[in-house]
């Protein structure tokens, strides 16, 4: 069976590097917290290659349509691979995707939230099989996201030693 990795590769897909925050901003947190045999997820957003924040940001149903917030949900699955590989040494040794909670910034009245996140659900699938890719999930819609994201995506995964 083909590594995570060389999967990404066959699709043309690269994980990007760490998030690249904007100036005077600081996280007092981890982007993943491994703990036994689980590793949470803090939220993440779209990103570029480069790491910065992936445009366009604003509301999802008024200056972001639904297509562009499903890319931006599988941008985000890319980012939190990325995060979960320098935590981890190897996106293999993922066991298992357990919880997802994608949140959307939403204009009033849209009412599509669980399509968004489907972009990163079926990547996270895709890449990792019905087995130990399907996770409970909950798609949510707020009026604001940090830094004015469409999406924004946590995790707890299970991993092997």
């Amino acid at each position: 069976m083909a590594t995570i990795e060389a999967k990404l590769q066959a699709l043309g897909l690269a994980l990007p590097a760490p998030m690249v925050l904007p100036p005077g901003m600081t996280l007092p947190f981890p982007w993943v917290k491994v703990y036994g045999n689980r590793a949470w997820v803090s939220g993440h957003g779209p990103q570029n290659p480069d790491g910065t924040l992936a445009a366009p940001l604003g509301k999802v149903g008024l200056e972001v349509s639904l297509e562009q917030a499903q890319h931006a949900a599988r941008l985000t699955a890319l980012a939190m691979l990325g995060s979960l590989q320098r935590a981890l040494g190897s996106l293999d040794r993922v066991a298992s995707w357990l919880r997802v909670f994608g949140m959307v910034n939403a204009a009033p009245g849209f009412q599509q939230l669980p399509l968004v996140i489907n972009g990163f659900s079926e990547l996270i699938v895709e890449l990792y099989g019905p087995e130990r890719g399907r996770h409970a999930r909950s798609a949510v819609g707020l009026a604001e996201l940090p830094l004015g994201i469409p999406v924004e995506i946590e995790a707890e995964v299970a991993i092997d030693g």
